[in-house]
């Protein structure tokens, strides 16, 4: 009896590893992650080589890039690109990937403010940029991203008052903001929430003194 049932798996998992092989990635997430590939230089390119960044016939997948399945074509669901040494400014073109889970590109040197176009990433559940040197205020956009569990933006050189709108996310269970240039009060409703029991780890520098460390 086991050489049937042997035989039955076989008849499923062989189609759905053929539908694989012959999905095609969205365009949309190609050309995305092409930009992205121009503008990062050298630094990735030893390690993203091919046209499609999900992989083709002669490529593996590129590093830190996860794919998955939708339809009749493959998106691309996760970026990670961290410790790298990445110089410049945040890639606007990461805000094109519109099936991102998670976006890790902590521990680099990216420059400059995170993009309003942030808010167009709905499905985004994490989102680590710690560590860079990231600056101007924080776009009320993030308060968008209601699927949003981790944000992690400390050690950066943020600056203004954090957005209200970060109250708005029903979902977010981690928030690190410490050492920023963050002035005003924190959002008094950041972290009202059933899931936000984690929430936690501030320090920050409001109007020139040290605020010490609240948690949530």
């Amino acid at each position: 009896m086991a050489r049937p049932s042997f035989s039955f798996s076989l008849i499923i998992i062989f189609p759905l590893l053929f539908h694989l092989a012959l999905s095609k990635t969205l365009k949309r997430d190609v050309k995305a992650l092409n930009e992205i590939k121009a503008s990062l230089g050298w630094r990735v390119v030893y390690a993203w080589v091919g046209d499609d960044p999900c992989g083709d016939g002669n490529h593996p997948p590129w590093s830190g890039v996860t794919c998955s399945t939708a339809g009749d074509y493959r998106v691309v669901t996760e970026l990670e690109v961290y410790a790298v040494s990445i110089v410049g400014p945040f890639p606007t073109a990461v805000t094109n990937l519109l099936d991102l889970t998670r976006l890790d590109l902590h521990n680099n040197k990216l420059t400059g403010p995170i993009p309003q176009q942030i808010g167009r990433l709905k499905r985004l559940k994490i989102l680590n940029l710690r560590w860079n040197k990231l600056q101007d205020v924080l776009p009320p956009e993030i308060g968008e991203l209601k699927s949003l569990t981790h944000l992690y933006l400390s050690f950066n050189a943020f600056k203004g008052e954090i957005p209200r709108e970060l109250a708005n996310l029903p979902e977010l269970r981690y928030l690190y903001l410490h050492e920023n240039r963050f002035s005003g009060r924190i959002p008094c409703r950041i972290g009202d929430t059933e899931k936000s029991s984690a929430l936690g780890c501030w320090q920050q520098s409001f109007g020139g003194y040290n605020q010490g460390t609240n948690t949530f």
